[in-house]
């Protein structure tokens, strides 16, 4: 006998959350495939229940208000005495988060196109007084023709109605690290937190990372509200500049300055897509992380940071007897060769060739204090040269600044055993000398009577 829900036949769970359950079913009478949220209320707390009843029903008449294609559709509600479930419609995908991740990023097209309909479904819901507070991956599902849709708007808030009588507020509402300035400060809210939020979310799907990061959340409240998320662009050297201030806007913790609506919002996005130079770079980007994981240099390498790596850097295909660093200049750039040789010199005079899994530069950005290059590196053939963007590395993970430290720090001292040989090669003959306490001019130790 099929599992039910009301009328609904269970096919399979799809979903859990804190409050809720969501399975696919069916439905009988339009033979479609639906989703069913099924709340279920607890009998230890009434004061719960009342809030989760609260939620649902806020969730049901907001859901039947929302018309729009990039908005979870809700076809029917039932309350019970214990439980009610929700009946949207089924998205055939999965939620967004599944793109926030550094190594599944999605191509730069597919990305603002995404962002860009979330834009404009958020648009609608502010002028239908409806703003949604909860603005996070998890709650943006994406089908398999790259529609988002947005969901789960329990939480949110009918700003038509009386602030002071609204009893779907909830206080503290929403994912912290998606939060506004003003929601994290309690404040009033308007439809800019949820640009606020979506501002947040192109920045991850842009980078792998939050624009705001702290181990703990009272670190995490102070850096929301007094500090300036950092440059996506400075984090991933191959976007297009004009991401920059679009960001910016959305994350203004001003809300003079933030983005006024939804559609202007979509309209600067829709501006940047002329400066996209490669439509297409999932490929190109599978290539490049397997050319990575063939090199030495890259061995100890965990896969996931190979995809921070191709996400701080920046492939250069150079012509022969190219200068890659000058002799003089002041920078802290440095890189790694994939393929081809250069030669590094100082004063004009040959100190080494260098090939395939070599580093570059490494002296000026590993030093604390002096940029100053002691030396000019130059391409001997045809290289193809992974430059590393040491501001982007400055802002990546910590497990990526260790294990890049860790390696250039092996081969710069790998380096100087084998400048050691060849001076030693130069130089006079050294004075022979025994290897006993005495010879050393140690004190014996102390004996005790």
């Amino acid at each position: 006998m099929t599992e039910k829900i009301g009328k609904y036949e269970i096919i399979r769970p799809i979903g859990k959350g804190a409050t809720a359950l969501v399975y696919l079913a069916n439905d009988p009478d339009l033979n479609r495939q639906v989703a069913v949220k099924l709340i279920r209320f607890g009998q230890d707390s009434a004061a719960m229940s009342r809030r989760l009843r609260k939620i649902f029903q806020t969730e049901d008449a907001i859901g039947r208000r929302l018309q729009h294609p990039n908005i979870v559709k809700v076809y029917d509600a039932v309350v019970e005495q214990h439980q009610a479930y929700l009946v949207m419609e089924y998205v055939d995908g999965g939620a967004l988060d599944q793109f926030c991740a550094i190594n599944r990023l999605l191509p730069l097209h597919r990305t603002i196109g995404i962002l860009f309909k979330c834009c404009l479904a958020l648009d609608h819901a502010y002028r239908q007084g409806i703003i949604h507070r909860d603005i996070k991956p998890a709650n943006i599902l994406i089908d398999t023709n790259d529609n988002p849709k947005i969901t789960d708007f329990g939480l949110g808030l009918n700003v038509q109605k009386n602030m002071g009588k609204d009893s779907t507020f909830v206080m503290g509402v929403g994912s912290p690290a998606y939060m506004s300035p003003e929601q994290v400060k309690n404040y009033p809210l308007n439809h800019k937190t949820d640009l606020y939020s979506l501002g947040v979310l192109l920045f991850q799907m842009l980078t792998g990372r939050l624009p705001f990061r702290a181990n703990n959340p009272a670190t995490l409240v102070y850096k929301i509200v007094n500090m300036d998320s950092p440059s996506v662009c400075a984090l991933n050297p191959n976007l297009p500049p004009g991401l920059d201030p679009i960001i910016k806007k959305a994350l203004e913790k001003d809300l003079y300055n933030r983005y006024r609506n939804g559609a202007d919002f979509a309209k600067d996005l829709s501006a940047v897509r002329y400066q996209m130079l490669d439509e297409n770079q999932t490929q190109q980007d599978f290539t490049h992380f397997e050319m990575l994981r063939k090199l030495e240099f890259f061995a100890e390498f965990e896969d996931i940071e190979l995809w921070e790596v191709l996400r701080i850097s920046v492939w250069r295909e150079i012509s022969e007897k190219v200068a890659l660093i000058r002799e003089g200049d002041n920078d802290r750039k440095f890189g790694v060769i994939i393929d081809g040789f250069v030669e590094v010199s100082s004063g004009g005079r040959v100190i080494c060739r260098l090939g395939s899994s070599e580093s570059v530069g490494e002296m000026a950005f590993l030093h604390p204090g002096d940029k100053l290059r002691h030396a000019t590196v130059v391409t001997l053939e045809s290289t193809l040269f992974l430059e590393i963007n040491s501001a982007a590395l400055e802002l990546a993970s910590d497990e990526l600044q260790e294990r890049f430290n860790k390696v250039l720090l092996a081969i710069v001292l790998g380096r100087l055993r084998e400048a050691n040989k060849v001076l030693a090669k130069m130089g006079q003959a050294a004075v022979q000398g025994s290897f006993s306490t005495s010879s050393l001019g140690l004190t014996p130790p102390l004996q005790l009577l």
